[in-house]
């Protein structure tokens, strides 16, 4: 299993208030499956792919990423290089650096890990369907193209795991079915993708349905 999640719990604290965003929750994936996490807001979706992604760490249960067992004796750096060689991420907000070019923000990981892998970002950008933009820059690019470099940017670093959270949120529907294709594409040739929306259309798409509600999986 690439994921492999069993009665996770997180716990919040603000204050003396403890916000209790996941409830025991078990989840497995398969690599080369692409999963729909479906959920409305605050359900608990963003937690769960922040914990599946190592940007945080589950308060109960067991997790493993990638056959690593994820526990509090681990270090950030230990951390950061599971998550780095393993992982990629896509948000909603495209988070692409408005100074720099398509291929440069494509790039960017590959300069916070030392990596060197010569012309990997245009590559991947024409991968992506966007040979012609790589040299524009964020505010020269649709939201649909800026959301194509996000992505080549996320395969940067060969994961074996992509996690989507609402990724077409901000698109209109044309661009996010070509969006999905793209997604579909990549699970094809080997990707796991975890997909988190509220969007129940997309979720008709994928091989398998988690439906997330108030921090427990109903489904």
């Amino acid at each position: 299993m690439i994921v492999n999640a069993n009665a996770i719990t997180k716990v919040y604290r603000r204050g003396n208030e403890e916000i209790r965003a996941l409830k025991g929750v078990d989840v497995s994936l398969a690599p080369s499956e692409f999963v729909c996490l479906l959920g409305h807001s605050g359900a608990g979706k963003t937690t769960m792919l922040n914990l599946f992604g190592l940007m945080d760490r589950p308060t109960g249960g067991s997790l493993e990423v990638a056959g690593n067992h994820i526990n509090g004796h681990l270090s950030e750096d230990a951390l950061d290089k599971i998550r780095r060689e393993n992982v990629g991420f896509i948000f909603q907000q495209f988070y692409l650096m408005s100074t720099l070019t398509a291929t440069e923000n494509v790039e960017m990981p590959l300069i916070w890990s030392g990596a060197s892998k010569p012309g990997r970002g245009r590559q991947l950008l024409d991968r992506v369907g966007l040979g012609h933009r790589m040299n524009h820059k964020p505010s020269e690019l649709s939201g649909g193209e800026q959301q194509r470099v996000a992505i080549a940017r996320a395969l940067v670093n060969d994961p074996r795991l992509l996690l989507a959270d609402e990724p077409t949120g901000n698109l209109d529907t044309k661009t996010r079915d070509s969006i999905f294709e793209l997604f579909r594409e990549l699970n094809e040739e080997g990707l796991a993708i975890i997909l988190a929306t509220h969007d129940a259309e997309l979720a008709e798409r994928v091989d398998r349905v988690i439906r997330i509600q108030e921090g427990r999986i109903v489904e």
